[in-house]
């Protein structure tokens, strides 16, 4: 191995087993510090965003979506109603079916939450090229994919 093969593999070792998983782990935490402000849980912060993101959904597809049961799903609402910061109503075409969506109260008090770390995060990469900010884009994109991956391979390894 030459010593440019060495320092990529240095590089690649130092991302893929140091800095990503360090990172993660504050990203959990920080998640953890905005739920606890809110009232909530950091499940229920998950649902938010995918109520932000996707809109408004079916209580089971969005328990699928945060990856918990349907019960808990109905618990999980119950409390984000009770913080206001999402309500239920009727799907359109078909009143039988509820529809969890968010309000406008929840989704900014989220978004507040996270200002902080917005600003700074565009801080951050405000010297980056374009180049590099496609690259750190398809890296997340990867990431998240293979993230998802493995989610389902440990789930379904548990079946």
């Amino acid at each position: 191995m030459t010593g440019s093969d060495q320092d990529r593999r240095a590089l690649l070792d130092e991302l893929i087993t140091a800095a990503v998983p360090s990172w993660a782990i504050l990203v959990v935490q920080l998640n953890n510090v905005v739920a606890a402000s809110l009232g909530v849980s950091d499940t229920d912060v998950q649902c938010l965003y995918v109520l932000d993101q996707q809109g408004p959904t079916t209580p089971g597809a969005l328990a699928k979506r945060v990856n918990i049961t349907t019960g808990s799903a109905t618990r999980m609402i119950d409390r984000l109603v009770a913080a206001g910061c999402v309500r239920r109503v009727p799907a359109p075409g078909d009143r039988r079916r509820i529809l969890i969506e968010p309000t406008k109260e929840g989704l900014d008090r989220v978004r507040a939450a996270y200002a902080g770390l917005i600003e700074r995060t565009r801080d951050d990469v405000s010297g980056y090229t374009d180049e590099e900010l496609a690259a750190v884009l398809r890296f997340v994109r990867a990431a998240e994919h293979s993230t998802a991956a493995e989610i389902h391979r440990l789930k379904s390894a548990g079946d």
